[in-house]
């Protein structure tokens, strides 16, 4: 896995899977459309202004609410590369990894990062530099397993990839 680099958006504690892609939307899956309304609930126009590899930052339990992917899958089409947070919603951690978004939980850096930071995240060691603010943060590292579910981008993926294989 490589490093990520992007702008830091920032989001409070508790932002639900209907904030981040709200219900009214869910009548298609289609990532591209999906990304159109990609926290719109919290942030109007946020689709807009997010670019490719930028990086959420938010407090705790992100991800709460109900168990739609489609949640991991507006994020991650909308081009978030990484979400850093505390603590994320125990299906919204297994979803996101299973479609391929990469999240890391450090209270210090969602802490400390402020809106707008350029941020470095390297999955691999699970450092994240604040490179506006000058300070580092370590995460738990993202597990090999996990790692390639990643680097397959998600789950079914991965299983594909490896069906090919033998």
């Amino acid at each position: 896995m490589n490093n990520i680099e992007g702008k830091a958006w920032k989001f409070g504690d508790d932002v639900d899977t209907d904030a981040i892609i709200p219900a009214r939307y869910l009548n298609t899956s289609d990532p591209q459309e999906l990304a159109k309304y990609c926290m719109e609930d919290a942030d109007p126009g946020f689709a807009g202004k997010v670019a490719v590899g930028d990086i959420i930052i938010a407090g705790k339990n992100f991800g709460c609410g109900s168990s739609r992917e489609h949640a991991p899958i507006a994020i991650k089409a909308a081009g978030i590369a990484c979400i850093i947070a505390p603590t994320f919603a125990r299906i919204f951690y297994r979803n996101a990894f299973n479609t391929g978004l990469l999240i890391l939980e450090s209270a210090e850096a969602a802490a400390a990062i402020a809106e707008g930071h350029q941020v470095n995240v390297d999955p691999v060691t699970g450092t994240i530099k604040d490179l506006t603010g000058g300070q580092t943060f370590q995460a738990r590292p993202v597990p090999e397993f996990m790692q390639r579910l990643l680097d397959d981008g998600g789950l079914m993926e991965h299983w594909r990839k490896r069906l090919q294989d033998k």
